[in-house]
């Protein structure tokens, strides 16, 4: 398994080797052009009977009370037992520029003991931001992502049918206050921070404008002179800079998931020359009692045994075998192939060629 999967790395060498340039707008964020969080909490109702328990859920029933208080029905005293409505958290990403009447997905989240979130619909629910103001109002039939059904002795449950979205479920009521076009600098930064991209981003865009526009100010940032692109506006500027290609750099890095024995390597791995020696020490333990009871008509009482078996098995493993240093990502998979060991292994193998110094890259575990 672990030779298919190095082997279908090394059939994607030659395209990682000459990767194509990206465009600057998807190696970077320009300043004040991001989008803003928002939250609300309200109730999803028209639940077919799969609603909250109220008893275990009692801020269902005070946000029902006030809604309907809201609405002119008088419910002091009242006790509510109804199992077709759930409190549920509403999410949602106030993008850029977003203007007044706009719509916007949001994410509707069960938060009490609703089995499922499947026919419901959200009443109106105002959304807040960080500042505390309320920025947009969402309301719609919620699209559940799972299913569930249940009998008297079994149930079944497929995705997570107690959280689910609106599509265009929220419309924006306030505008984010930022004027975009008084500035007169602005700052890209970089969604990975690296001294030789940045370098790389301040050239091709001084070679755009033909002449010296953007300065880079750190690993992450560079900082774009408005004034110095004799452009109409910040919009222009930043409408011809976005689509400038630069050829990223990246740090060479490996990237492990032991849950599913998955190893990914970058193109600029290197490994020095390393000898390995690799073997698996299996304990066994099995409990088996017997119960001991005395004969028919006999005194006594049942009495339970344990019974043990427990051994050590220790295989012989691949002995001890070199792996040459690797100048490029081909030859650091053939050396790592000749081990021919299992993927889980190759991951303890690669741990232990960490912490001898010999793997030059990161090693991000997962």
């Amino acid at each position: 398994m672990m030779r298919l999967f190095l082997a279908a790395v090394l059939t994607l060498l030659p395209l990682m080797a000459g990767a194509s340039p990206i465009r600057l707008k998807d190696l970077v964020e320009f300043d004040g052009v991001r989008g803003n969080d928002l939250v609300g909490y309200g109730l999803v109702v028209g639940l077919n009977g799969t609603g909250d328990g109220l008893r275990n859920a009692p801020f269902t029933e005070e946000i029902m009370s006030n809604i309907l208080e809201r609405l002119g029905v008088n419910v002091a005293g009242e006790q509510f037992r109804p199992k077709n409505v759930a409190a549920v958290f509403v999410t949602a990403s106030l993008p850029p520029f977003a203007r007044a009447g706009s719509k916007i997905d949001i994410t509707v989240s069960a938060i009490g003991d609703a089995k499922s979130l499947l026919g419901g619909t959200l009443v109106m629910t105002p959304l807040n931001a960080a500042d505390g103001q309320i920025y947009a109002v969402a309301q719609g039939t919620v699209i559940a992502g799972g299913a569930a059904a249940e009998g008297e002795a079994a149930q079944v449950v497929q995705g997570v049918p107690t959280a689910g979205v609106v599509p265009d479920g929220a419309r924006v009521e306030r505008e984010i206050a930022f004027d975009f076009s008084a500035l007169s600098s602005i700052r890209l930064a970089l969604r990975t921070p690296d001294f030789t991209t940045a370098s790389r981003i301040e050239r091709a865009i001084n070679t755009e404008f033909g002449r010296r526009v953007a300065v880079m100010s750190d690993a992450g940032t560079v900082e774009l002179d408005i004034d110095a692109t004799r452009m109409a506006s910040p919009a222009h500027a930043l409408g011809r800079v976005e689509n400038i290609l630069v050829e990223p750099e990246r740090r060479a890095r490996v990237v492990v998931d032991q849950r599913s024995g998955t190893i990914v390597m970058g193109e600029d791995v290197r490994i020095s020359r390393v000898a390995v020696s690799q073997g698996n020490l299996t304990l066994r333990i099995e409990e088996a009692p017997i119960a001991v009871q005395p004969n028919p008509f006999a005194e006594g009482e049942t009495v339970i045994v344990p019974r043990t078996r427990a051994g050590i098995e220790d295989e012989p493993g691949i002995g001890l075998a070199e792996v040459r240093g690797g100048t490029s990502l081909s030859e650091v998979i053939a050396g790592l192939n000749a081990l021919g060991v299992a993927p889980r292994d190759m991951i303890d193998i690669l741990k232990s060629i960490k912490a001898a110094g010999a793997l030059h890259a990161d090693f991000v575990v997962r």
